[in-house]
């Protein structure tokens, strides 16, 4: 593809158009439609010093940020952009707002939990709509419309996938995921993961999921974290043939350059409402599990997923009194005062840390603790974690019975892994 002198502008100067947002790229434009003789193909014609500045060796470029690779797959196609607010360049600019602005043909959005705006409760309703800036229809994958249909799909050649994920297998981006692929591949529609790295993808942990648990905080037989970025999971999706029918989709993947699993990587944007912060997402594994006790873990606070309370807790200097606000509506004990621990962040210890779920065990009894048992087994995908915690194993004892089976995930997931 080919681009006016002013539109690489974009490209080169992209670190300085993050700063004034998408008019710039509209003035670029703008100018470029008047100089349609100077064109110069960005492959051929621009010196490695002056392309993008991320493709550094010391920078971690992210798929969407590679245009180069994947506007061969776009051109003149109808596009549909999987997506929400975490689908931004290293500009700052949203892929969708950018495709559109270098006039690619950008034709309908598909949203999963949380909204393309990522502004929703978790759990809550999220209705299709039009988005106010673009005028392009939202498609919603949340609620009762998981997987789009033969109808959404209509007309549409290619589908990009560019969502931040978290690393964990109750992280519902990954389940979109999977039915946008099943959907893709039952009408032959081909589709790009834009990949990103994975902020928890230094390890991997917990018990693998049971069939019989299967949901969509659950999908696959994989661990709680499963240490793969989104692009790698995909490829893991359709090379083990866990679409239904076994169907395998046409999957092509953009991957992050400079990246290595063992990476820190603070992520640009929040994924979801609660997970604000680095330390929120490291905790969120482990904390989680909470979620379907009586413990909250303080959704509602300025600091959701950085600590752990309950009215009934002993006394502590820490203390949270949870309030409905836009991404936590009705949260966990609102307007009442908890008692809270804070857990210390520890990037070495690669596991999944079950000290939070047995000291809430110690501190409540009985109804007082897990109080949606069906909720805990899907977020944990077994059985046993909970008649382990209830039976007061210790965390060494209820880790040995993980080994099996991580072990047999371990050699699954090695054949999918594009990064060291």
């Amino acid at each position: 593809m080919k681009y006016s002198k002013d539109t690489i502008l974009i490209f080169k100067y992209q670190k300085y158009v993050k700063h004034f947002g998408l008019v710039w790229i509209f003035l670029f434009l703008l100018f470029s439609c008047h100089s349609n003789d100077h064109t110069l193909n960005l492959d051929q014609n621009i010196s490695q010093k002056d392309s993008i500045e991320l493709n550094s060796e010391d920078s971690i470029t992210i798929g969407s940020d590679q245009l180069s690779a994947y506007e061969g797959i776009i051109s003149n196609k109808h596009i549909a952009i999987v997506g929400n607010q975490s689908s931004i360049l290293s500009t700052g600019i949203h892929l969708v707002d950018t495709l559109i602005a270098l006039s690619h043909n950008v034709v309908k959005v598909f949203s999963p939990e949380h909204g393309f705006r990522g502004k929703g409760s978790a759990g809550e309703h999220i209705s299709s709509s039009t988005d106010p800036i673009t005028g392009l229809p939202i498609v919603s994958l949340y609620g009762s419309h998981k997987k789009p249909t033969m109808e959404d799909l209509k007309g549409i050649d290619v589908v990009l996938f560019d969502i931040q994920d978290v690393g964990v297998r109750f992280y519902t981006y990954i389940s979109t995921l999977h039915y946008v692929m099943e959907a893709c591949a039952e009408n032959g529609i081909p589709v790009v993961i834009l990949d990103r790295p994975n902020p928890n993808g230094d390890y991997f942990d917990g018990p693998l999921l049971e069939s019989k648990y299967k949901s969509f905080v659950g999908m696959h037989p994989v661990p709680i974290v499963h240490g793969m970025t989104i692009g790698e999971y995909g490829k893991m999706i359709n090379g083990e043939k866990w679409l239904k029918g076994s169907v395998q989709c046409a999957l092509s993947v953009i991957p992050v350059l400079n990246y290595n699993h063992q990476m820190k990587y603070s992520l640009p944007v929040p994924p979801s409402p609660n997970l604000k912060t680095d330390e929120a997402i490291r905790l969120y594994p482990s904390l989680c599990l909470l979620e379907a006790t009586s413990v909250s873990v303080g959704r509602g606070t300025l600091t959701p997923f950085e600590w752990y309370g309950h009215p009934k807790f002993p006394t502590s200097e820490h203390t949270f009194t949870p309030k409905s606000t836009e991404g936590a509506s009705n949260p966990k004990y609102e307007n009442t005062k908890c008692y809270a621990l804070k857990p210390a962040i520890d990037y070495s210890r690669k596991e999944i840390n079950l000290e939070y779920l047995i000291k809430s065990r110690d501190y409540l009894t009985g109804s007082d603790f897990i109080t949606r048992k069906s909720f805990f087994q899907k977020l944990s995908g077994t059985d046993k974690l909970y008649n382990q915690i209830l039976s007061g194993l210790s965390e060494d004892e209820i880790r040995k019975t993980w080994q099996n089976g991580l072990d047999t995930y371990s050699e699954i997931r090695s054949k999918y892994l594009m990064y060291n």
